[in-house]
């Protein structure tokens, strides 16, 4: 397989149709002041964000993490990644973390000034963008692909997403509906006489509403093949990168696809948009076979050992607090 005539695009664009696994409702991501992320195009049709590209940058770097087993699937073996100690003993990573290596559990360790010096900020001083791609590329690739905000280290040493993607739903209907939460020890809770107590607190039967939705829904993914160019990297690491990126999706689509208890999806149909006609997709396989080869390659240009071992403090967290309020 060979991804290079790929990379002379400036971008590939894949939707992808889902559909319920039984049924016909599902539930979108919700907000405490929004609720349901409903919005109309220009010409009035009533759509619905079903996943932010926020939480799919988290969902489609926890596919790559075995929870079973603790350590990356089978098939990235190799890739490196940072990993940090907690005060407990338990362990948490660059994979899992919502922020990547801006975590506070990554910032706030002991052995994180390696990364600061790879990374090459200078207060007041221009800041080279290079320095930060082959630093990420050494310690995390996947923070090459989602984008990061190192404001910690300095406020310039960030880079966006490379690949982006959301879900969102067309011509969408409420499908309202509710139900009640049943207490069968004391099911009346409204006055102050109770045996036990008021519903604020858990007691009584509590009815409640429900708003599920129907529509068309597709997932897009946009990965941006220009910006992955412009990073500058060796012709095998930005092939390990396109690589690993199209490795995700389609582990997203093969088991990712349950997003909450009530939105449990399977795909229908997908179309590459960009660069069109032409362009096929390789298959799981294909790119798990692929990247057993580039990881060996790409070696050379990764961390020894690949995982960094960090080891959280909560002194230095106390230490940067304090330095901030000063």
């Amino acid at each position: 397989m060979n991804l290079s005539p790929l990379l002379a695009h400036p971008r590939l664009l894949i939707e992808v149709d889902l559909a319920p696994i039984a049924g016909t409702r599902f539930q979108p991501t919700g907000f405490p002041d929004l609720q349901a992320a409903t919005y109309q195009t220009a010409d009035g049709k009533d759509m619905l964000l079903v996943e932010s590209a926020q939480s799919m940058a988290n969902r489609l770097e926890a596919v790559c993490w075995d929870e079973a087993d603790e350590k990356l699937v089978a098939a990235l073996t190799g890739l490196p990644y940072v990993e940090s100690t907690l005060p407990d003993g338990a362990k948490t990573n660059s994979l899992l973390e919502a922020h990547r290596l801006n975590s506070p559990y990554f910032v706030n360790a002991e052995g994180f000034d390696s990364i600061v010096q790879a990374v090459g900020f200078v207060k007041d001083s221009p800041f080279d963008r290079q320095k930060l791609v082959a630093a990420l590329f050494k310690f995390d690739p996947g923070s090459l692909l989602h984008g990061i905000f190192l404001e910690k280290i300095g406020g310039v040493v960030r880079l966006p997403r490379a690949l982006t993607a959301f879900i969102e739903a067309s011509e969408v209907r409420v499908a309202a509906s509710g139900g009640v939460k049943v207490d069968r020890v004391q099911p009346e809770s409204g006055g102050d006489t109770t045996a036990y107590g008021k519903a604020a607190e858990g007691y009584g039967n509590v009815p409640f509403h429900r708003d599920e939705f129907t529509g068309h829904i597709t997932a897009f993914f946009n990965l941006d093949l220009s910006l992955i160019a412009g990073f500058r990297l060796a012709p095998e690491a930005r092939e390990l990168l396109v690589a690993l990126a199209l490795f995700k999706i389609e582990r997203f689509l093969a088991t990712g696809l349950r997003l909450r208890t009530a939105c449990d999806l399977v795909e229908t149909a997908r179309r590459v948009t960009r660069p069109g006609a032409g362009f096929t997709l390789p298959s799981a396989a294909e790119l798990t076979k692929h990247l057993e080869g580039l990881l060996k390659t790409n070696a050379k240009h990764f961390a020894d050992p690949r995982i960094t071992s960090l080891r959280y403090s909560a002194e230095k967290a106390k230490g940067r607090k304090a330095a901030k309020e000063a």
